[in-house]
């Protein structure tokens, strides 16, 4: 079957102490299949809407890279159908180092892409701003389509851009992407904050009020303790790793982890080979070649050449570490899909997310646990903003400050 590749039986073997691991790869597809028809596999970050944007040939042009044919790239709807995803998070990524193109103006571009490549495909993608939203478009059959703002730059410190990319459909935000913030340290640039300031108190407590997922991914591990230490709702890593295993500055400590116990929330581990396999993450180390700046296809593909590949197992190592760490109910899925021919082996593109499951089930994983990794932490992440947002709102007004009240 085109999903399931030998390798899972090399590297995963057969056990008698658990009849979960004799289980054939025909009968563990037919098992993840049957998970993923009756829950939505909810991944929380695709960035094919900046592919959209830098294309070569008609950029920002939708029509153009038609989603309904087989791309190039990783990201299209036949292999994201092929793949069963049932929800997804659009990343409308802009980079940080290019303020003198306007963040606001270049954030609005990509928004709107999004907007535009979910209303093309009626049939396929469904516009969703809530949980319930959600399981009500998996279950007329459409991929739930949500929206993330990649890096808190796009807001230009001010609270009521905020709100109004909330209003917009934004439904969760990264506090920085790899350039530091006037008021929140990134962990790919040189800190000046001490971690989070007053006024990225006053952010975190606005998204509270809103229901907007705070997302932790490329904030240093002070900002990320900081944040947690006033946030009133669950936060999330739209796509992160666990830094025990793999040595990257983009991974979180084990000391991040242990406290989303305490907050209720969920670590998306990510597919991106030097987060997920300690001799990629070496590679980029040894060659000074970090992803800060690294934001044209060019650069991206002469990166994916040079790296060495991962596997399905180096993911399947990761999950599995922050389970047993935090537990079951704090780990989800944040591929970071991005065009580039870098991804793991037997992950190479949207299609083949069935072949994570079904090394899982190989593994011995039982179906309750399957489903809480695909989808159902995350929309208990999604529901409890949402239900704290609607209490926090009877008592809280907008905030009015601006970042100039704290200087």
């Amino acid at each position: 079957m085109k999903y399931l590749l030998p390798f899972f039986i090399i590297i995963y073997g057969c056990s008698s102490e658990n009849p979960s691991k004799n289980i054939s790869e025909d009968d563990a597809f037919k098992r993840a299949k049957k998970i993923l028809s009756s829950t939505p596999l909810i991944d929380t970050h695709n960035d094919v809407a900046w592919t959209i944007r830098n294309r070569k040939q008609a950029p920002r042009d939708i029509y153009e890279f038609d989603l309904k044919k087989n791309l190039d790239g990783d990201t299209d709807i036949p292999r994201l159908r092929e793949g069963m995803v049932g929800g997804q998070f659009w990343s409308v990524f802009i980079p940080g180092e290019v303020e003198e193109f306007g963040y606001a103006k270049m954030q609005l571009e990509q928004i709107d892409i999004a907007h535009r490549m979910i209303e093309l495909y009626p049939d396929d993608l469904e516009l969703a701003l809530t949980a319930d939203d959600i399981i009500n478009s998996f279950k007329r059959g459409k991929i739930a389509s949500l929206i993330g703002i990649e890096g808190a730059h796009a807001i230009e410190n001010s609270l009521g851009a905020l709100r109004i990319y909330y209003r917009l459909g934004v439904r969760y935000m990264t506090l920085s992407h790899n350039v530091t913030l006037d008021w929140v340290d990134a962990v790919m640039d040189e800190p000046k904050n001490d971690g989070l300031t007053e006024f990225g108190n006053e952010v975190v407590a606005e998204m509270n009020r809103l229901g907007m997922l705070i997302d932790l991914s490329h904030v240093s591990p002070k900002a990320m303790s900081d944040v947690l230490n006033v946030t009133e709702s669950p936060v999330i890593f739209s796509h992160s790793n666990a830094r025990s295993l793999t040595s990257h500055a983009r991974n979180v400590p084990d000391s991040i982890l242990v406290r989303l116990k305490d907050n209720g929330g969920v670590v998306m581990l990510s597919f991106i080979p030097f987060f997920v396999s300690q001799e990629a993450a070496d590679f980029i180390e040894a060659g000074d070649k970090t992803i800060k700046g690294c934001n044209t296809s060019e650069c991206l593909e002469a990166l994916a050449a040079e790296s060495p590949k991962a596997n399905v197992g180096h993911v399947v190592e990761h999950i599995e570490y922050v389970r047993d760490l935090v537990g079951i109910d704090h780990v989800g899925i944040g591929s970071d899909y991005y065009g580039s021919a870098d991804m793991p082996i037997g992950l190479e593109d949207v299609s083949k997310y069935p072949n994570l499951f079904v090394a899982l089930i190989q593994k011995g994983w039982p179906d309750e646990d399957l489903k809480k990794l695909a989808g159902e932490n995350i929309l208990r992440v999604i529901r409890t903003n949402e239900t704290n947002a609607k209490r926090i709102q009877k008592s809280r007004r907008p905030s009015t400050k601006v970042i100039e009240d704290y200087n």
